[in-house]
Formats: C-alpha cells, sequence, structure tokens
C-alpha cells in the first residue's frame, strides 16, 4: 500500500540499462493505479484477487478485472494477505486456480515466521502451504505458476537471509513439489523475497534454486530497483 502517481511516471524508464531478453521485469502496484501505466515495456500484475469471479463482495478484485487493465501476473498468498486477512493455505490455493483459469499467472508466496523457523518447523512450515496446492493444482496448473519464498522475519526488516538459507528453502521447495511432479519441479521458477537489495541480489541470484526475486522496499526507489533488475540479467 505504497507509492502514488508520482511514482508510476518514475518507471517510465525502469527498463533502461536492463536486458530483457534475460529478465522479466514485473510490477505489481495498488491495483488502482494499474490504469496509469501508458505502455511499460515491463509486464503488470495485480497485488491479490478473489477466489471468485464476481457480485456482491464490497473491495474485491476479479481475474478479469485485472486482466481488463493488462495484468499478467498476480499475487497470491503474501504473508501480509495471509496475516491481515485471514487468507489460509486452502484459500490460497483456490485463488491460485482462480488466477490460472483465467490466463493469469499466479506469483504464489510462501513462508515462515522467526519463530517457526527456531522452533526447527521450517520444513513442516513449507510443506503444508504447498501441500495446499499441489492438493488443488493439477501439474499442468502448477506448472504455469510461479513460487515466491519470503521468509516472514526478512520482509521489510532489513535483515536478509543469506544466500545459503535462502538456498536451502528454495532446494527444499524444489525437492516437495517433485514428490508430485518432477518435469514441475525441475522447471519451475522461484523467487526469493525477503529485503532483496541492490547489494545483496547478485549473490542472491547466483544461488542454483533462485531464479528471481520479489521485490519489496527497494522497488519503491527505481534506481536501486533497476540495478535489481540488472543482477538478474
Amino acid at each position: 500500500m505504497n507509492g502514488n502517481r508520482s511514482l508510476v511516471s518514475e518507471f517510465a524508464q525502469l527498463t533502461q540499462g536492463v536486458n530483457t531478453d534475460n529478465v522479466q521485469v514485473v510490477i505489481c502496484p495498488p491495483a488502482c493505479f494499474l490504469g496509469c501505466f501508458d505502455k511499460p515495456d515491463f509486464a503488470l500484475g495485480g497485488q491479490t484477487l478473489s477466489e471468485l469471479d464476481n457480485g456482491a463482495h464490497t473491495g474485491d478484485i476479479s481475474a478479469d478485472m485485472l486482466k481488463e487493465f493488462g495484468c499478467e501476473y498476480v499475487i497470491v498468498g503474501h504473508s501480509e494477505r495471509r496475516d491481515d486477512h485471514g487468507e489460509s493455505n486452502e484459500l490460497v490455493a483456490l485463488k491460485a486456480r482462480k488466477a490460472i483459469d483465467n490466463g493469469l499467472v499466479p506469483i504464489i508466496c510462501v513462508g515462515e515466521s522467526l519463530a517457526t523457523r527456531e522452533a526447527g518447523e521450517l520444513e513442516t512450515f513449507l510443506a503444508a502451504q504447498l501441500d495446499a496446492l499441489t492438493n488443488t493444482l493439477t501439474p499442468e496448473q502448477l506448472a504455469k505458476s510461479v513460487v515466491a519464498y519470503e521468509p516472514i522475519w526478512a520482509i521489510g526488516t532489513g535483515v536478509t537471509a543469506s544466500p545459503e538459507q535462502a538456498q536451502d528453502a528454495h532446494a527444499f521447495i524444489r525437492r516437495h513439489i517433485a514428490k508430485f511432479s518432477t518435469d514441475v519441479a525441475e522447471s519451475l521458477q522461484i523467487l526469493y523475497g525477503g529485503s532483496v537489495k541492490a547489494d545483496n541480489a547478485q549473490e542472491l541470484f547466483a544461488q542454483d534454486d533462485i531464479d528471481g526475486g520479489l521485490i519489496g522496499g527497494a522497488s519503491l526507489k527505481v534506481d536501486d530497483f533497476r540495478k535489481i533488475c540488472q543482477a538478474a540479467g
């Protein structure tokens, strides 16, 4: 819940110096600003969507509404949505399926709190989040998705998981999905989201199972975000 029209205008030059042949850039602004981007040279996405198609659901946003504004992607199950709005693993899976059924690529967020990690329950917690997806989606549907690992303790805190910690979590996610489909696990894009910044992006993106980033606070500074995009190339 950040930004304004002035910030939108700054994104016009975002991809200058970025090798867009090698890097996919997606911007997910608040829904009220989706119509303010004039023929961007990056993709647009929503920050959430409803699991329903339409109806008396004040404040919700449907897949069709997002597509009408040119969205190709939508974030699903961000930790702040799970926390602020009580979105369960099962609801997140339904939202992902709704996105896929309507031609949107869901960026499905998973990740643990510091208490969960310190209790040694990281893998159990991630497995439950992933199992809700594999219980709801077919392999073909999951293959049309992106997964983002966002350790909650590293979001907006300035604390970043070490490259090794991030890689370990990403590798577990890939291994766990391989139990469902080895083909999907091998091809699935898994992003890291947890205080990615211009000065740590390259080291994070160099890890074997980290395919990119879900960028939070650093994306509000266009110059910093551009450097992160360049690091991904």
